[in-house]
């Protein structure tokens, strides 16, 4: 349609049995003839902008035919239909959103990781146009399609996933959501999303003192890293003994330096209490087959007497008086003192037990809202935010965001309008 109506108003001589190229050619001469065929400049500048967006989204050129839908779209104003246009194609989610997500799933924050079940539950939960906070704490997993005769998901292994990447398999319609519950062997009261992935498990559960997760959640989810959250306000009453209050002989350290993020990293870290990851250090030094493990109602660990893992008692002789974690129990600090402009959701208690109500906390905060923005304004116009107007797409997209009349939590929508933003004019 668009395509006669520049032929007739140019009257060009072409041949209309070959669409294509009658595209082709009037489109060039409208570009050339811009400034003086004024009406038909802005249909040269929407092309341009549709280009802009698809290669933003996608990293890769639109055909002909796409880059003239997602014009037409933007001709009048309708630009969630034009970006949704460019994450049809394969690329958003193959490459987009799957190196988007891929340097959440391990500990160097590397985007050449292999594909795992982390990134491709980050990649479902997009396509799917799910509420994108349940990655923190749904009973969820995207894993590959049993019809495509691929290796049966494992627990001890990702081969799947490796196999899936490699045969370069189209990600829109080779997952599928699965309980994950069904697929780890933990109790779905104890399954929290992305954080109890086998990727995140082998990536923040291994050996240390599980506060690892809890950091690497914050630096990906909330954009905080423990220097941002540093508190010396909080109190200290559920630091544990493996922390020594003066380090090097100097009590000072502690009070002005470690307190400010133990009084508020280990109370929110108990949740993960009853979790680890099991693998046989001595001949799989790499933990290729470890496997996530937990502790289930009526274990008694060894080492603590307790259903609380050994991780959380170690090193008690730094300090006997410190907190000993008899249980799951988290509480949020952070509530209140400095973190409290995180924007807690007031409708939640701050407290309880296990990761999943813990990964809610974190996930309904203002500041997980804020984060996806920023880290989607950066993926798609290709830098950080430099200036009052990106601040200010910042702050309203977050708000659209979190608005239920609005994108609901559907992150796809925060991709289409970041792309229109950063599209150019």
């Amino acid at each position: 349609m668009t395509c006669y109506k520049l032929t007739n108003f140019f009257n060009d001589t072409v041949s209309p049995s070959n669409t294509v190229t009658t595209i082709k050619r009037v489109v060039n001469y409208t570009v050339l003839m811009c400034v003086v065929v004024a009406p038909n400049s802005a249909w040269a500048g929407v092309r341009e902008q549709a280009k802009t967006m698809h290669d933003r989204l996608t990293g890769v050129p639109p055909s002909e035919a796409v880059l003239l839908d997602m014009a037409a779209d933007l001709q009048v104003g309708d630009y969630t239909r034009a970006a949704y246009t460019a994450m049809d194609n394969r690329a958003f989610l193959n490459v987009t959103i799957k190196n988007w997500a891929t340097p959440w799933s391990n500990r160097d924050s590397d985007v050449f990781a292999e594909l795992n079940d982390y990134t491709t539950t980050v990649i479902g939960v997009v396509r799917d146009e799910l509420d994108f906070r349940s990655i923190l704490y749904a009973d969820m997993a995207y894993i590959a399609d049993p019809n495509l005769g691929l290796a049966p998901y494992s627990t001890s292994n990702n081969t799947q996933f490796t196999q899936l990447e490699d045969q370069g398999l189209a990600l829109a319609t080779a997952l599928v959501q699965r309980q994950q519950s069904t697929l780890n062997n933990l109790p779905a009261v104890a399954t929290a999303g992305v954080m109890t992935s086998r990727a995140a498990a082998k990536a923040f559960f291994i050996d240390g003192t599980n506060r690892a997760m809890l950091r690497f959640t914050l630096l990906n989810h909330l954009c905080r890293d423990l220097e941002q959250v540093h508190d010396t306000t909080r109190p200290p009453d559920r630091i544990r003994q493996d922390v020594s209050r003066s380090p090097g002989g100097d009590s000072r350290v502690f009070l002005n330096s470690c307190i400010g993020c133990h009084s508020g990293m280990d109370p929110m870290a108990q949740a993960f209490a009853y979790y680890d990851f099991a693998y046989d250090a001595d001949n799989d030094p790499q933990a290729s087959a470890g496997a996530i493990n937990f502790n289930e109602i009526g274990h008694q660990d060894a080492a603590t007497g307790l259903r609380v893992n050994e991780k959380y008692h170690i090193n008690s002789a730094n300090f006997p008086y410190g907190f000993v974690t008899p249980d799951d129990r988290w509480d949020n600090y952070w509530r209140a003192g400095l973190n409290s402009s995180l924007g807690w959701d007031s409708d939640l208690p701050g407290s309880g037990n296990g990761a999943k109500s813990m990964g809610q906390e974190l996930a309904h905060s203002g500041a997980f809202a804020q984060c996806q923005v920023e880290k989607v304004f950066e993926t798609v116009c290709l830098r950080e935010p430099a200036d009052a107007a990106d601040r200010a797409h910042i702050v309203d997209t977050t708000a659209a965001f979190e608005d239920l009349n609005q994108y609901n939590h559907n992150i796809k929508q925060v991709f289409a309008a970041t792309a229109n933003y950063c599209k150019g004019l």
